[in-house]
């Protein structure tokens, strides 16, 4: 009640006025109105002003400009900062400050687009760090919206790991640097690993300080690509190159290691300046040729698998990590030269024997061939000299034929042990290559696993018969089948040839033989050994006149003409005899022959 006391009524109060409706005292409407509009903000549409966040919820956001009223921005238009709190300050733009319901209508997008392009090129400038909505996905990156403006942060620019999904990015409000602007396009690039990189570069700095080779990390398996993986050692990243992957070979990486797999890797070698550093995940568990069995000796039988292939030879892994080369030539025991992949393929589980063996120098060589018995151990007994053997023709040379008996068992026939008759130049004439040909065992060189064979031996030699019947001076019918310079070639009975020179191809009219011409021939040479017989058509009648001349002589002098008889009768009557030949054998011989 005291309080009361103290209360005294305004001494010029006009309660006439009060009573008739009017609130005022002496001062004016107008004043009050004028003092009124002096409190507020003069503001004018479409204009951008900044206002204050008195009040939000879920779908919209009302600023204070100062006005007379509050306008209301949708929250949508806020999406792009989720972190917007009453207080805040924010830009709009007034599009009218009063619609059909007198309410102020602001709109925080246009305010950010009419601002945005300068506010880019000044975050541009100052290397500014912003805040993005990551609206939508494109091709190669993501669309933010930045100040209002469609900006594109490419995929790889999103983070300092590979992303592999791209959606979980969808919505987010992150924190970006302007990184490229395209003034004429008006195109903006952003990045948010550029915000990261500055930071991960003194973390590897100080990271790779404190490696050292030999050193053991865990690290998780980042990225995998066909030539290594990368792993993350904690913000600074490793290599482990494909061969430090496994002691065995390694076809891809993923054989060995999965994404996200967590491992203990070694260090083997790291570059300060490069920051590259170079891991290993084999070297972590022994080589395996130092945990090779140590009773493993030459001459033992070992299982293993083809890994690779060569022309050569083929690699044999017989435990991971450990390899032995069978070269090709301990593939088989033949002698042809052959290609690896004639016997064998990548993949396949093989024997083999173990033929050199050096473990300070990790390596090794195998053979299969050792398998099976050498065909040379007990060649005397199996293919003697004199034996007979069907075998194929695998090569020529000038000289001869080279055969394969079996497989490993070669042999080469001389082209003058091919035919007892015919003249062979070179032996494709008489044979052909892939040919099966009968061969008859003439001598063994078991040191050089050679076989010299025979196969006229087959036949029993017509020269032999021959001898009997073109004896020296007998005459039989020939036919001219080749013309020489040094003479001519000349086909006698039973397929035999002989040869006569130019001086002994003249006709009695003085002509020259030609070919073709069959004419009677006589022996003048015959030679065994050298299979080679000499005729010629121009002792026949040039005996013949010596002998009339014989005959003339006899007449003159009957003193010596008993003696001339009696040696006609020598000269002439055995080579009657060797003309005629004895026809029994001719014969048995023709039919011989012709059998054959």
């Amino acid at each position: 009640m005291e309080n009361l006391k103290n209360i005294q009524p305004v001494e010029d109060f006009n309660w006439d006025a009060f009573e008739q409706g009017e609130t005022y005292t002496e001062v004016s409407k107008d004043d009050l109105v004028k003092t009124y509009d002096e409190t507020l903000n003069t503001v004018k549409d479409k204009e951008v002003v900044m206002g204050t966040v008195t009040s939000m919820n879920k779908r919209e956001v009302v600023v204070n400009i100062g006005f007379k009223s509050d306008g209301v921005v949708p929250m949508s238009e806020f999406r792009y900062n989720p972190d917007l709190k009453i207080g805040d300050e924010v830009e709009v733009y007034i599009e009218s400050q009063e619609d059909k319901k007198g309410q102020l209508i602001l709109s925080h997008k246009k305010a950010r687009a009419t601002r945005s392009w300068d506010r880019v090129n000044e975050a541009l400038e100052k290397d500014e760090i912003i805040k993005g909505y990551i609206k939508c996905r494109t091709k190669g990156g993501m669309i933010v919206d930045v100040f209002g403006i469609e900006a594109f942060l490419p995929g790889s620019q999103i983070d300092v790991k590979p992303i592999r999904d791209y959606d979980v990015f969808v919505g987010k409000t992150m924190e970006f640097k302007i990184v490229k602007i395209n003034q004429e396009f008006k195109n903006v690039v952003v990045s948010h690993k550029a915000l990261i990189e500055a930071e991960l570069e003194q973390q590897k700095k100080d990271i790779i300080s404190k490696l050292e080779k030999g050193q053991v990390l865990e690290g998780t398996v980042k990225n995998i690509t066909s030539y290594g993986v990368f792993i993350d050692l904690g913000g600074v990243d490793g290599l482990i190159h494909i061969t430090d992957l496994s002691w065995g070979r390694v076809s891809h990486p993923e054989e060995i290691v999965q994404l996200d797999q967590k491992i203990n890797v070694v260090i083997l070698d790291f570059d300060d300046e490069k920051k590259r550093i170079a891991l290993g995940l084999k070297q972590l568990t022994p080589h395996p040729w130092d945990a090779l069995d140590p009773n493993l000796k030459v001459g033992d039988k070992v299982k293993g698998k083809v890994v690779v292939m060569a022309d050569y030879g083929a690699f044999i892994e017989i435990a991971p990590g450990v390899e032995g080369l069978i070269h090709v030539s301990e593939m088989s025991w033949t002698q042809h030269l052959r290609s690896a992949q004639d016997f064998m393929k990548v993949g396949d589980e093989i024997e083999a024997v173990i033929l050199t063996l050096d473990r300070d120098e990790r390596k090794m060589s195998l053979g299969i061939k050792q398998l099976k018995a050498d065909p040379w151990e007990n060649i005397e007994e199996r293919f003697p000299v004199g034996s007979r053997h069907m075998a194929k023709v695998r090569n020529f040379t000038n000289f001869g034929v080279f055969v394969e008996i079996e497989e490993g068992v070669d042999g080469l026939i001389h082209i003058s042990d091919l035919s007892w008759t015919k003249k062979i130049k070179h032996p494709s004439e008489f044979t052909q290559i892939g040919a099966e040909i009968e061969v008859q065992v003439l001598e063994i060189d078991k040191e050089n696993r050679r076989l010299s064979l025979g196969h006229k031996q087959l036949e029993e030699n017509p020269w032999d018969v021959f001898e009997t019947i073109f004896t020296v001076g007998s005459i039989h019918e020939g036919t001219i089948i080749e013309v020489l310079d040094k003479g001519a070639v000349i086909s006698l009975p039973y397929g035999v040839e002989g040869f006569a020179t130019p001086k002994h191809l003249v006709k009695e009219d003085g002509s020259q033989a030609q070919v073709d011409e069959k004419l009677s021939f006589k022996v003048i040479e015959f030679n065994k050994e050298a299979k080679r017989i000499i005729l010629s058509h121009s002792r026949i009648f040039e005996d013949e006149q010596k002998g009339a001349k014989a005959a003339s002589d006899k007449k003159a002098s009957s003193k010596r003409g008993g003696k001339k008889e009696e040696e006609s009768t020598m000269v002439t009557g055995p080579v009657e005899k060797t003309t005629l030949g004895d026809i029994e054998e001719l014969a048995a011989l023709k039919e011989k022959l012709s059998g054959k």
